[in-house]
């Protein structure tokens, strides 16, 4: 089953569970989804690695505009925006680990042959590609720049 279905299928129970706030975050999925599903060129298919990088992105949005309702003195609506970051961060894969995170780079760094800080392009095109949707972009430069340093 692909996200996309069971996205679809899961707004069905929320439907039938009366969960509002379930509701909401994967009926907004859906939409995006879809756009991109109709976008030009896509065939009308999505497949699961672009699927995952739109819920990288929803949950990714939904953390920064919780932070600054938090700022600007909103906990009301930082929680409703979590909440729906939750949800998203179901179909999301588990994060990796500080220790994981600086393994997989390791390995990214010596397969691509990296020495100097010079190599950093050549390991971050293969590392965002590999740990896409497991690590945030920030904290793996961040420490490709300290490995390679």
């Amino acid at each position: 089953m692909t996200l996309f279905e069971q996205v679809s299928k899961d707004i069905i129970a929320a439907m039938k569970a009366k969960d509002k706030v379930t509701l909401e975050a994967l009926r907004n999925i859906k939409k995006f989804f879809i756009e991109a599903k109709t976008a030009p060129g896509a065939n009308d298919e999505l497949s699961d690695e672009a699927a995952l990088k739109i819920l990288a992105k929803l949950a990714k949005q939904g953390k920064d505009t919780a932070a600054l309702y938090v700022e600007q003195g909103r906990q009301d609506l930082a929680d409703e925006e979590l909440a729906q970051v939750e949800v998203i961060g179901r179909y999301l894969p588990q994060p990796l680990s500080p220790e994981e995170l600086e393994k997989a780079v390791k390995e990214i760094i010596a397969s691509v042959g990296a020495t100097s800080a010079k190599d950093m392009g050549k390991v971050m095109g293969v590392a965002t590609k590999q740990l896409a949707g497991k690590a945030e972009g920030k904290a793996v430069s961040a420490l490709v720049k300290q490995l390679l340093a």
